[in-house]
Formats: structure tokens, sequence, C-alpha cells
């Protein structure tokens, strides 16, 4: 005679096991708290500056998505491990959060409070070259600007020797329906070492800009193009990944009729994945 199949387990021993997990997470977090707390020491004998590390966090976010499975939304869980690294980062050495809200103060605060949380403070700007003065003004504070779109060329501020750059664009897990979907730019101040350089942001400023000239540069570049009337040309913020390179970029600018008046490296950033709605990503 066969057996009977065993019984599922009850709700309150799966509540159980519920809570128990929760009791490790929260130690856990504890325990990260600790480390941190170490790291502190350490680096106030060790080490000056910025304790962002956006090649480390540009890491951490590509193996959480590369080890991830089950029904938990891949969304809730980069949520949560933004605020995890930002949170103890704002323990390690406080910092705001600037933000351009010129383009939508609701964006704007999403893409904020999903990528730092709500413990690290929030100013709203109403333009970016604001938000990019504060920063530079700060200690280790960091702005959030646009990265599409820009009414004013706010990344000259960023080219002279000292000034902040941009270290990382937002989010950097990319899907159609984000929750904090608008593409952002951050500016701060971090140490050499610490920088992703996968894709390299530069400050161009060319006479003889028009559409040619910008069909020309699309299939290369992802620009940002501010008009300059007194140059008949423009401003451009142009980021270069890949196998291109700002001489390709000059040299497409050249054959298209324009000239290229300066250009400066203003910062560089991880490459960004996209999520396909079954959660698979790829770079």
């Amino acid at each position: 005679m066969s057996q009977s199949p065993p019984a599922p387990p009850s709700l309150e021993v799966l509540r159980q096991e519920i809570d128990a997990i929760d009791a490790q997470v929260h130690s856990l977090l504890m325990a990260r708290g600790d480390i941190i707390d170490r790291l502190i020491s350490v680096k106030q004998t060790q080490e000056v500056g910025s304790a962002f590390r956006p090649a480390r966090e540009a890491d951490m976010m590509r193996r959480l998505v590369e080890r991830h499975r089950g029904i938990l939304p891949i969304d809730t869980i980069e949520s949560i491990w933004r605020v995890i690294i930002s949170t103890f980062t704002y323990v390690q050495a406080p910092f705001s959060v600037h933000a351009d809200v010129s383009v939508g103060e609701s964006a704007m605060r999403d893409s904020a409070r999903f990528h730092f949380g709500f413990v690290v403070p929030y100013a709203a700007h109403f333009s970016a070259q604001a938000a990019v003065e504060a920063v530079a003004k700060s200690k280790g504070d960091l702005a959030l600007v646009p990265a599409t779109s820009s009414r004013t060329p706010w990344w000259i501020a960023l080219e002279p020797d000292g000034a902040p750059k941009i270290i990382a664009r937002l989010p950097f897990l990319e899907r159609a329906d984000h929750p904090a979907a608008l593409p952002v730019f951050v500016v701060s101040r971090v140490a050499d070492s610490a920088m992703v350089t996968e894709v390299e942001t530069w400050s161009v400023r060319v006479s003889g800009w028009n559409a040619e000239t910008a069909r020309a540069l699309s299939p290369l570049a992802e620009i940002v193009a501010v008009p300059d009337t007194a140059f008949d040309g423009a401003a451009l913020l142009v980021s270069v990944a890949g196998s291109n390179s700002l001489d390709k970029i000059k040299a497409a600018l050249i054959e298209a009729g324009a000239s290229v008046r300066s250009s400066a490296l203003v910062g560089s950033h991880a490459t960004r994945y996209t999520v396909a709605p079954n959660g698979t990503a790829k770079s």
C-alpha cells in the first residue's frame, strides 16, 4: 500500500521561516555596519576625499543582476541595494544630493529617492548649473542632472582640473517600465582610482554645427547639444563608448563641415545594463 504524500507545511511554519530569514537579514546588515565602522577607522588614517566608489558600485550591481533569480522583481533588488550602498556611504562621509528639477520635480525626486534613499539629504535646484555649482562648493556632495537634454552647457564648469566630474549615469539597469527611468548624470568629486572609464564624457565646442553634423555624430556617440549663436556652433556633451574614440568623433565633425574649437574630458561612467521584461540583463 502506497504512502500518502507528506502534508504541506502550515501557514504558521512558513511564517516562522520568514521571520527567521528577516532576522538573518537584519543581523547581516548590522554586521555590515560593524565592518563599515572599522572601514571608517582605516580611512581616517589611510585615505582622504569622497567615499564614492563608482567602479566598485558598478561591479556590485552587475554581480547582483547575474545571480538574481525568483519572483522578486529586479527593480526591487536594485533599489534595496542602491539604498544600502548609499546609506553606508553617507555613514562614512555625510553628503547631500543636489538635483536639477527643471525637467520635472517628481521625476527627479523619484530618481534621487530610488537610488539614494531617504536618509541622504535632498536639495532641489532650478537648473543644472545651480546643482553643479552647489557640488563645486561642497566637500563631497553630488548632483543629479538630466543626461539627454539641457538648456545650458553646464558641463563646461567641469573642464578645469580639480572641478567635479561626471562619475555615473543612472539608472544603471535600464528597462522600459523602470520606476526611476529618468536618465541622469551623477556629478561629484572622487579619486581617480575609483572612477570607471568604460564610457568617457567629453566637453566639445564646435563651429559650424547644424542638422547635418548632428546626423553624422548620432551613430557614434550620445550627444547633448546647446547652440552657441555667437560662433554659429554649439557646446556638446559627448559620451563615447566601446571602439569609438574622441578622434573618431572629431574626424566625423570635420568631414561634416564643422570645426572643433576645444575639447576636455569631463568625466566617465560605467556601461549600462538593459533589462528585458523577463528580467534578463545584458550590457
